[in-house]
């Protein structure tokens, strides 16, 4: 078989990013900022300083274009596996039959097995500089909450997990990866706060939401000395911070002499997609490519595709700042789907300005097309992805079958933003005819 250069492209570990990213320095009008929801203005830096580091909150506010990545955090990067791989599908080429040539940047290899230490590192990382000893987060399907226990670990500080409460049950080794980590780690809704034994005498069968997880996170570092709490998606900080993938992708796409028809990754909160399309969004605005960006969500959490553009809580009790945002409104309970990462109801600010500009096309695919795209997958290309990045998995055929009927060559790049060798109960149920669309 015949080696070509573009199967595989590399850089160097020096290629590491220097700097992230922040497209607010590059939008044509302003992200909205956050409300404080008992004034209704714009929230003031001190008004978030109970719950976030100040390093952090100067990159929520910032509007500059490029912030300066610590070496600290560079040298982390590195136990990432950064910079990670672009990979041709090849094989998924071949058995689509399509002239369409599809490429997939390689997230899953980091030692949580997604993208999301790529913001747990440098958050801890600026916790860590401020003297703070504990982090509260939430968790969906445990990638973040693998990623910040990796992270805490590292950095050697202690860490507590909300885990939604449905994927606390759905997968059980996510737990026990944290717990290896050093984490504490609650089912969501928990007898842990206040707020958790609420949900619970109310519904004690409660599933569980990421909005009702972020409750409890906070309530608890509220509570608990020398303790801030850390955010895996959603706020400005966090899509920076993941820029790192999308600046590799500019490096190695400009190697193989390539401009992408489309950028695709799935969306819950936004990070795996904004950290993935940013970089080259930032070029289309500045009008140097024409690349279509497909933002993929579960149709039963359709946030961008059915939700409403307007201010709304990030979490369920109605804790966090007001957030501009596509939104289901934050007591909206998803179903049970397995991509327990989609599972939110809202979308990333810096995100939803772009959809709303028209630089950014949503999309939502039912859990069983998500499910029969990752087993084609894996069976063409070795690879088992996570049920989120499947989203974009199932994208990227159909955006390849579409220039099959057409017969253009079309060029294809999505983010495999995660590995799903811990989803395999999920896998089971698609396989063995358990699975339907809301469970």
């Amino acid at each position: 078989m015949a080696i070509y250069k573009d199967d595989r492209v590399t850089l160097s570990p020096e290629d590491i990013p220097k700097k992230w990213y922040n497209i607010a320095g590059d939008l044509p009008v302003p992200i909205p900022p956050p409300l404080n929801p008992a004034t209704n203005q714009p929230s003031k830096p001190e008004d978030l300083e109970a719950i976030f580091p100040k390093g952090v909150i100067a990159q929520e506010m910032s509007t500059e274009r490029y912030i300066d990545i610590p070496e600290e955090v560079r040298d982390a990067y590195m136990m990432l596996c950064r910079p990670s791989p672009l990979q041709r599908a090849r094989r998924l080429e071949k058995f689509l039959k399509t002239p369409a040539k599809i490429y997939f940047k390689r997230e899953d290899l980091s030692p949580a097995g997604s993208h999301k230490p790529n913001s747990a590192i440098p958050q801890t990382y600026m916790n860590m500089k401020e003297g703070v000893e504990n982090l509260t987060t939430e968790t969906g399907a445990g990638q973040w909450g693998s990623a910040l226990a990796l992270s805490c670990a590292h950095f050697d500080m202690k860490c507590t997990v909300f885990m939604v409460r449905v994927s606390y049950d759905q997968k059980p080794f996510r737990r026990l990866i944290m717990e290896t980590y050093g984490s504490k780690v609650h089912a969501s809704p928990s007898k842990e706060t206040a707020y958790g034994r609420q949900v619970l005498q109310e519904n004690p069968d409660h599933p569980g939401t990421l909005g009702i997880a972020i409750s409890e996170a906070i309530e608890l570092c509220l509570e608990q000395p020398n303790t801030k709490y850390s955010l895996g998606s959603v706020l400005n900080h966090v899509m920076l911070h993941q820029t790192v993938i999308g600046q590799e992708v500019k490096q190695q796409l400009e190697q193989i002499d390539t401009v992408p028809d489309y950028m695709i990754a799935c969306v819950g909160g936004g990070s795996n997609f904004a950290g993935f399309t940013f970089p080259m969004i930032g070029d289309k605005i500045k009008g140097k490519n024409e690349t279509e960006f497909l933002a993929v969500e579960p149709a039963s959490v359709p946030s961008m595709t059915k939700g409403e553009l307007r201010y709304d809580f990030g979490d369920t009790k109605g804790m966090t700042p007001l957030l501009k945002m596509y939104t289901l409104g934050h007591d909206f309970v998803p179903s049970s789907i397995h991509a327990g990462g989609l599972r939110y109801h809202g979308m990333a600010p810096a995100v939803s300005k772009v959809a709303e500009l028209g630089y950014v096309t949503p999309i939502s695919y039912e859990q069983s097309e998500t499910f029969e795209a990752a087993v084609t997958f894996a069976r063409v290309e070795g690879i088992i992805p996570a049920p989120e990045s499947s989203h974009a998995i199932k994208a990227a055929i159909d955006k390849a079958l579409e220039a099959k009927k057409t017969n253009e060559e079309k060029t294809i790049v999505f983010n495999l933003s995660g590995h799903g060798l811990l989803d395999m109960g999920g896998y089971g149920k698609y396989l063995h005819g358990d699975m339907n669309n809301t469970h």
